[in-house]
């Protein structure tokens, strides 16, 4: 018959729980948890939130007013056509009302998608034919909001574009609704 050994020097001979494997894969889950959640709670109380807005009432009057600007840019049948050209640092372009020049001075906005402060605003003037030409710098990749508005703020035309996927800029007004 063979010696068995007694059950006291099994016990004894086993592996302490630190040299085994599955106590180790068993605490990864919470601790990469925990390395996530202190990750999240960083970003949320580093970055700024640019959404919020303090005061409801003054915001909705002046998206009212913007609206209006709309109406204003389609009833005079406004429409944008503007190119950027990287090697020369510059955005040029034509503004026309109904196929007509139109004259003055412009604003251009260029609002990034998520990050407010490589927002770009510049000033153009408009010639006899309704060309413009003014410098921008080199562009970020991606998604920007476009506003152009004649220097009196009495319209406007709004619009995205997606550089560089998009070469040019197109706005057109929306129709003006029959009174």
């Amino acid at each position: 018959m063979g010696t068995a050994t007694p059950l006291i020097d099994r016990v004894n001979s086993t592996k302490p729980w630190y040299a085994h494997r599955w106590p180790w894969l068993l605490m990864m889950g919470p601790f990469l948890v925990v390395i996530a959640a202190s990750y999240t709670g960083w970003i949320a109380f580093t970055r700024q939130d640019a959404l919020v807005v303090d005061d409801y009432y003054k915001e909705g009057n002046a998206i009212n007013q913007d609206l209006r600007r709309d109406a204003v840019a389609a009833k005079l049948g406004l429409s944008l056509s503007a190119r950027y050209d990287v090697a020369n640092g510059k955005l040029t372009g034509k503004l026309l009302g109904f196929g007509q020049p139109i004259a003055g001075k412009i604003a251009i906005h260029l609002a990034h998608a998520s990050q407010p402060e490589k927002d770009i605003a510049m000033q153009a003037q408009l010639d006899a034919q309704g060309d413009f030409e003014g410098a921008l710098p080199a562009l970020d990749m991606g998604r920007w909001g476009v506003t152009v508005e004649n220097e009196k703020h009495e319209w406007r035309l709004m619009g995205t574009w997606n550089w560089p996927q998009q070469r040019t800029i197109e706005l057109k007004a929306d129709v003006a609704p029959a009174n």
